[in-house]
This record gives structure tokens, C-alpha cells and sequence, in this order.
């Protein structure tokens, strides 16, 4: 198998257990320690600051490479096994009707575009300082 197709299928895998992350989160047999730890793990990996910054050379990836699969991996411990399985059927059905959640798409414009004017107050307020 070609390395791009393994590169596509890996990316296909990820999605499917971050999509299955999600509704176990949501699912009331998970007990409520695990749904802290997988909302703190989920909002990382989705959210643009990092606790060492990428820029930073070698440790900038620390964080990516270490604290979300060791997040991962003690929240799956946490975990019943059925939740999971169901979990995962659920990832699956949901790959196949292809569908976009458009919901979690605006979420995500939203938090971008008030970041983005966030930063253009931030900068106008230095430019009006000289």
C-alpha cells in the first residue's frame, strides 16, 4: 500500500475514534470523570493555543505527540467497554451517511472570526498609542 493511501486511511481511522469520542462524551453510562477528562483532552486538540508552543523547536510537538494520546488513552481506561463499542457503531453509521455537522462548523467560524476581532481591537489600540 502506497503511503499516501496509509496516510488516508490513518486520517479515516482518527476521525472515526474522535468521532466516537464525541458521542461517548455525550452518553449518560459514561461515568463523569471520564467525561471531564474527555472534554479537557477534545477542547485541546481543537483549540489553536498549545501548552508548549509548536514554534519552539523539538518541544513544540511534545504536547501533540505525548499529552493528547496519553489523554486519549486514560479516558478510553475510564470508559465502560459497551459504551465504546456503541460508541463506535455510531462513528460508523455516521461516516456512512456522510453527513457534516454544520452546527459544530459555525461553533468553530465563530470562535475564529471573534478571535480575529479580538486582535484587530488589540491592534488598533497599540497603533492609536503612538
Amino acid at each position: 500500500m502506497a503511503l499516501r493511501e496509509r496516510l488516508r486511511e490513518a486520517a479515516r481511522r482518527l476521525k472515526r475514534e474522535l468521532t466516537a469520542l464525541v458521542y461517548v462524551a455525550r452518553d449518560a453510562r459514561t461515568p463523569w470523570y471520564a467525561r471531564l477528562l474527555l472534554a479537557v483532552v477534545l477542547a485541546y486538540a481543537a483549540s489553536p493555543i498549545d501548552l508548549i508552543p509548536d514554534f519552539v523547536p523539538v518541544l513544540g510537538f511534545v504536547d501533540d505527540l505525548l499529552l493528547l494520546p496519553l489523554g486519549i488513552w486514560l479516558a478510553l481506561r475510564l470508559i465502560p467497554p459497551q459504551v465504546m463499542i456503541d460508541a463506535r457503531a455510531r462513528a460508523d453509521a455516521h461516516a456512512l451517511r456522510g453527513k457534516t455537522d454544520y452546527r459544530a462548523a459555525a461553533v468553530i467560524v465563530l470562535i475564529w472570526l471573534a478571535a480575529l476581532w479580538l486582535a484587530g481591537v488589540w491592534l488598533t489600540a497599540l497603533w492609536r498609542k503612538d
